[in-house]
């Protein structure tokens, strides 16, 4: 029992630092979808699933950040795994989900991060993005 029971823990920690892995293309470009990236707007797409235990863990987060920015700064989240946004997800060539990808008011895709990404390491990146 207690074999199993390091064995989940380590499982589970492996996947919070790592991310759940999502196959796909892996190219980078700034037009993804229609609207988005917000156009003139700093935007920030999270791109995971609602199944994914490190995106459960960061979904209270961003929607913190999506208030706390709110008129400043664009938050999107897209769930790789629902059917509905099969064609959004796959446009955005994630090869990990989480995965956070920052644009600037241009619209250039200017940052990618996968797996977890902590509140304090948003904000950081959106401020910067919001000084240029």
């Amino acid at each position: 029992m207690r074999r199993l029971t390091a064995t989940i823990l380590a499982l589970f920690s492996l996947l919070i630092i790592t991310g759940c892995s999502q196959a796909a293309d892996s190219a980078k470009t700034a037009e993804v979808v229609p609207g988005i990236p917000v156009k003139n707007t700093v935007t920030l797409v999270d791109v995971g699933a609602t199944t994914c235990i490190p995106c459960r863990m960061m979904a209270p987060i961003l929607e913190e950040v999506k208030k706390e920015y709110a008129g400043r700064a664009a938050v999107i989240f897209i769930d790789a795994f629902d059917q509905a946004n099969a064609g959004k997800a796959k446009a955005f060539k994630v090869m990990t989900i989480p995965a956070q990808i920052f644009y600037d008011k241009q619209g250039r895709e200017v940052f990618r991060h996968e797996g977890f990404f902590d509140k304090k390491s948003i904000i950081a990146k959106l401020d910067e993005l919001l000084r240029q």
